[in-house]
């Protein structure tokens, strides 16, 4: 699953622009380098004074397994009920997957929303604010996703403000074990359910650091995605990718198909839901570029960009391992339809323009969400669900950090601040893709971002067990 989930980073990152895979996102969950050495959990403290026992006895709440963890930690997963429409909470119940890394009860505690599912995630894995304030770390698994899925599925009960009572529930519950300061963080999508929860509940946290979030107000306009891409990096770069474009939709077409299809046929996968090898190698490389600055900085992947003459193996593995040609397999789809549930219904998706492919284009319309989603599950756009969430942040919002990389396409649509905002501030990491970070900032924002966020969790209090 590992494996999957690193074959969806771009493809599901690519969505989340439409607005939300890390990091992350998916991937700024790795922006933190190697995992922290190891320890074995201890698991012989008396009943009385044993976190475990103390987690078990929140209502709603039941302890998984207790797993390694770093030291100075421990490692539990749980699984926390939560009704499937909190208007009506007698209408039935799911369980959401948590992971909690417990340090300290008197230490602030971090509420980590990778937008997604937690089965890729390590135990140890801890955020960037849980480094810098050194606290305990509530990591959540969004509704809908992974195990956390009700059954049957009523996807009308997919929404923001839905995942937000999700959050809220679990920040009421958890607070009579953990009462000290919270900080809600996450990335990309994550990021972006971070901001939701904040709208719809703003008190429940003391602060919050989004990354990496896009904010579509009007998903009826891209251009502002195609502004970006038409300037971001060198010419010579862009000029490449273009390249690469035209020559997979054009003279090297049904080479690159025929050998996606024959890959396929290999691995036992299918494009059902897309609907063939052709229509996924036209869905790829009009998102190249996109795709592409997520992943890659001018210093390290412009230089591997191959000519349209390049040898037809070397062009399609280039290719292929950008785009992650098999994220787009009904087998790799299935697991995030909940994800392009929400870009089709709240968040927004991006088209982009492609005039420098007129005359090639097999498929009018396939850039739209509706590809990624069977019709048997209906998609109806809310328009003003974004638009509300930022005039919330320009008008309202408070305690809030933004993070975004220099050549982030996440960064052509941002989410400002305002006359009404307070103590919220929009950083730049230069030179940085989709998985920026504080610590990629320029040295004095990024000690302003530090002391803002130690201040909200109020980092001097004592050290407890």
């Amino acid at each position: 699953m590992k494996h999957t989930r690193h074959l969806l980073l771009p493809l599901l990152l690519t969505g989340l622009l439409a607005p939300g895979v890390a990091a992350p996102s998916v991937a700024t969950a790795r922006t933190g380098g190697a995992p922290p050495a190891m320890a074995q959990a201890a698991v012989s403290r008396p009943a009385a004074d044993d976190i475990r026992s103390r987690i078990a006895a929140v209502p709603g709440m039941r302890v998984v397994k207790e797993n390694p963890a770093p030291a100075g930690y421990r490692s539990f997963a749980l699984a926390y009920r939560q009704p499937v429409d909190h208007r009506h909470p007698g209408k039935g119940s799911f369980e959401q997957r948590l992971s909690l890394l417990h340090r300290s009860t008197v230490r602030p505690m971090v509420l980590y929303t990778n937008g997604y599912d937690l089965t890729y995630q390590e135990p140890a894995f801890r955020a960037e604010p849980t480094r810098i304030v050194e606290g305990n770390q509530l990591s959540v698994e969004q509704r809908y996703f992974g195990t956390s899925r009700p059954r049957p599925t009523d996807w009308s009960k997919l929404d923001i403000r839905q995942a937000a009572s999700d959050h809220h529930r679990l920040i009421r519950a958890l607070k009579t074990v953990y009462r000290a300061a919270w900080i809600s963080t996450g990335g990309s999508k994550g990021g972006m359910a971070t901001v939701y929860h904040r709208r719809f509940y703003p008190h429940d946290v003391a602060g919050s650091v989004a990354y990496s979030a896009p904010d579509n107000t009007d998903d009826r306009d891209d251009t502002a995605e195609d502004r970006f891409l038409r300037r971001v990096g060198s010419p010579a770069c862009r000029s490449a990718l273009t390249a690469v474009q035209r020559a997979m939709l054009g003279p090297r077409r049904a080479e690159m198909a025929v050998r996606l299809a024959r890959w396929a046929a290999g691995q036992g996968y299918t494009f059902r839901t897309i609907g063939s090898a052709d229509r996924v190698l036209e869905l790829t490389a009009l998102q190249l570029p996109m795709v592409f600055w997520m992943q890659k900085e001018e210093t390290d992947g412009c230089g591997g960009i191959p000519r349209p003459s390049a040898d037809g193996a070397a062009l399609y593995a280039w290719f292929a391992g950008v785009t992650r040609l098999p994220a787009y397999a009904d087998r790799h789809l299935a697991p995030v339809t909940a994800s392009y549930y929400q870009l089709g219904t709240q968040l927004g998706f991006v088209s982009l323009a492609a005039p420098h492919l007129a005359g090639m284009l097999r498929y009018p319309g396939i850039q739209e969400v509706r590809t990624y989603v069977p019709r048997s599950i209906p998609l109806r756009f809310q328009p003003d669900a974004m638009p509300d969430i930022d005039r919330w942040v320009r008008q309202h919002g408070s305690e809030l950090l933004f993070v975004y990389g220099e050549h982030d396409p996440a960064r052509a649509e941002p989410f400002r601040t305002g006359r009404g905002s307070r103590d919220a501030h929009v950083y730049l990491a230069p030179h940085t893709n989709h998985l920026a970070s504080i610590g990629k900032l320029a040295p004095r924002d990024r000690a302003r971002a530090t002391a803002a966020l130690r201040r909200w969790a109020a980092v001097d209090r004592p050290t407890a067990s």
